[in-house]
């Protein structure tokens, strides 16, 4: 039975709402950010900074310090031991954990029970509703099952009910009945630690489903898809799941596996809807299959401002609330949120495109840049010239990092690439200068450098061994979930330990 036209209709309201995005933005975030004071107010961090005497988001700016994890980090280990009314009101029971900080350590993201429901179920349920109504009307989403890709969890300090683990881990375990019934594998499977034998687990249960959609992060979702294809014989994944339409990805930028899934999944009505969500909530989705860029969720518990990334890192930052953005800009993002992350520096950089709605592309991490000799190399950057050297070579990036190479033996700068191909190029010097060129019509600083091998010389490309960078997650104990491998660095440290890896026999 295919339910779907029923789930559209119900969710017709929804799309209205969505609407009122384009004119009314800043009274929808004023509302949101009143919202958070009044129910934060009786909290120890609400009496300290007086949020019941706050009406204004200019009161609100001027009184409220912006936060990282580390000025955060005292409160959420009090919340984590069993202390109530910290950032958020009650207690707080799950906690996500996220990539370390410069400590090295893992972050533990608090999820609220207001933020699973008001926060990351929001943004899966308008996930559905937006490509039922703007992306595929005819769908069958409903006809079938959906295969969703999850992490672990484990205990929080031996708390009752309390758990800590990867975010997808979290929302599994707490997932609605509705939502359980449509989706693979079972939440034991999803659940387990190890990945590798939960990819074969779910590759086993998987097959036999009718399979209408995927959720989850592309890179693990490519291993997935890989175990089905062994197990089954096929070629590729349409044989398997003739049914399949639309894969909601994240976590990841996708241009790195755009081709592969083309050839993976052969169908040409297939759809892909970008999502950006996170360990500290779920704030935009892909509205429009004809452009890459994501509408800013703004009704959610989340009040968004925006850092000029210029401005990143230096002793007062400006951050401005959302209706004073511009387009075209680089701004790191700010949030404020109902799991308790007040004006929380999120480290994602992100550019907006319009503003009627807002519409914006994640264009990389205020930590994962190259800035060594003024080249101002970010990941959308990155990304970009990949593509364009693919198209020029007919390679496939599997895995990739970049660093500085500071100078070497004949007094020489560039930049150095580790590369895990999953279809190398005939020449690697000849991608070596396909990524090079690109990236020089991308971003003009780089060209600058670049002038006459003055600065920079022409970039190097080093070939990874195939699986490198699983072993070098396995080898951190992040294979599976959230994780993924940091792609730019300014420094040497990450790609060093990679190396290291690659050599050994």
């Amino acid at each position: 039975m295919n339910i779907t036209p029923v789930v559209k209709k119900f969710m017709k309201h929804r799309i209205r709402s969505i609407g009122q995005y384009a004119d009314h933005a800043e009274d929808i975030q004023r509302g949101v950010l009143r919202r958070l004071l009044r129910a934060a107010e009786q909290t120890e961090y609400g009496r300290k900074y007086g949020f019941r005497d706050i009406r204004l988001y200019e009161t609100f700016a001027q009184r409220v310090p912006l936060n990282d994890y580390e000025s955060l980090k005292e409160y959420i280990d009090r919340m984590r031991h069993g202390e109530s009314d910290v950032l958020w009101k009650g207690h707080t029971l799950w906690y996500a954990k996220s990539s370390g900080t410069t400590n090295d350590k893992s972050k533990f993201i608090p999820v609220t029970r207001r933020g699973l429901k008001h926060i990351h179920y929001a943004g899966g349920t308008d996930c559905v509703a937006l490509y039922l109504h703007r992306h595929n009307p005819d769908s069958r989403l409903f006809e079938g099952k959906a295969l969703i890709l999850g992490g672990s969890h484990q205990p929080n300090c031996n708390l009752p009910e309390s758990l800590v683990g990867d975010l997808s881990a979290i929302l599994i375990e707490n997932v609605s009945r509705f939502v359980n019934h449509f989706r693979v594998p079972s939440k034991a499977t999803a659940l387990l630690p190890d990945f590798e034998q939960k990819r074969l687990r779910i590759a086993d249960e998987a097959i036999p489903q009718n399979v209408t959609n995927l959720s989850g992060v592309p890179s693990w979702m490519m291993s997935v898809i890989h175990s089905v294809l062994e197990k089954t014989g096929k070629t590729d994944l349409s044989q398997v799941w003739p049914n399949l339409e639309v894969f909601f990805h994240g976590g990841v930028a996708f241009t790195p596996y755009r081709e592969q899934y083309r050839r993976l999944i052969p169908n040409p009505a297939m759809y892909y809807v970008e999502t950006y969500n996170a360990s500290e909530g779920f704030f935009g989705i892909q509205d429009d299959p004809l452009s890459t860029a994501m509408l800013l969720m703004i009704d959610y518990d989340v009040f968004y401002e925006f850092i000029p990334l210029e401005e990143v890192g230096t002793d007062n930052p400006h951050a401005v609330p959302l209706w004073e953005v511009e387009t075209g800009r680089n701004y790191a993002m700010v949030i404020t949120t109902s799991c308790g992350l007040w004006r929380y520096q999120l480290g994602d950089t992100v550019r907006f495109d319009s503003l009627k709605p807002y519409k914006f592309h994640i264009t990389g991490r205020t930590k994962s840049f190259i800035n060594a000799f003024g080249e101002e190399l970010i990941v959308d950057n990155a990304e970009k010239g990949l593509q364009q050297a693919c198209l020029e070579t007919g390679a496939e990036v599997e895995e990739y990092t970049a660093a500085p190479v500071f100078m070497d033996a004949d007094g020489h700068c560039r930049h150095q690439w580790l590369v895990e191909f999953r279809r190398e190029p005939e020449d690697l010097q000849s991608f070596a200068q396909a990524l090079d060129r690109a990236l020089q019509t991308i971003n003009s600083d780089y060209e600058a450098k670049r002038y006459k091998d003055l600065t920079l010389q022409c970039l190097e490309i080093v070939k990874a061994r195939p699986g490198l960078f699983n072993a070098w997650l396995k080898s951190r104990g992040k294979l599976g979930g959230q994780h993924k491998v940091p792609r730019l660095s300014n420094n040497r440290e990450i790609i060093e330990q990679i190396l290291a890896l690659n050599n050994e026999p």
